[in-house]
């Protein structure tokens, strides 16, 4: 794989989430980009389960990408990322004793993959407990491993389709700007937006 940055799509007062995905759809094929079928990113949280008032709670995010089948991706609230198989999920489930899976928190991005040259692009739409909440769009360039060598090639790309919407990298990119990208990079990005969203719902429910 090459480098991924991952971004939220600010949804314009006055439309819909569907108008909007369906319009940026629409810009990358004028592009000149190719449908390459369809992706999803989803995370599920499990929160510690101890007997022991004393133990802070710890989280558990269990994450899959369907551009790796095989993998699952666990991070703990320390930002550790644990890259294991699919049998993963299993064990998950076997550790129901200390670890209970959080009810409505299932949150996932899906959509249409577009390949265009050395590009992968990526529309999702942001579903927490199926419920629309945003959109997130993802750029990939294969050719490269270090985002210093091709973050004013991936800035023009976005900016050609989605307007000034990325001036600088990500904050997350930033800290990798030199060193070898890799999935999980891709994992923990996804992560803080997921975070983000589920934030921002749980706030709009306490008005």
């Amino acid at each position: 794989m090459g480098v991924v940055c991952v971004f939220p799509y600010i949804i314009p007062e006055g439309k819909s989430g569907l108008q909007v995905v369906d319009c940026l759809q629409k810009q990358v094929e004028l592009l000149g980009a190719v449908k390459a079928g369809t992706f999803c990113v989803d995370c599920e949280t499990y929160q510690s389960n101890f007997s022991n008032t004393t133990t802070p709670q710890r989280l558990v995010h269990i994450l899959h990408n369907s551009e790796q089948p095989a993998t699952c991706f666990a991070i703990v609230d320390t930002g550790n990322c644990l890259v294991a198989d699919s049998q993963f999920d299993i064990l998950m489930q076997r550790l129901k004793g200390f670890y209970q899976q959080r009810k409505g928190f299932k949150i996932e991005s899906k959509g249409q993959r577009y390949e265009y040259g050395d590009f992968l692009i990526k529309i999702g739409s942001v579903l927490l407990a199926s419920s629309f909440k945003g959109i997130l769009l993802e750029v990939e360039y294969y050719p490269c491993a270090y985002l210093g060598d091709c973050w004013n090639l991936m800035k023009e790309l976005i900016q050609s389709v989605m307007g000034n919407v990325l001036e600088t990298p990500p904050a997350f990119l930033k800290q990798k700007f030199n060193s070898e990208y890799g999935p999980s990079d891709t994992i923990q990005q996804y992560l803080e937006h997921f975070n983000g969203f589920r934030k921002a719902a749980s706030a709009n429910q306490a008005r």
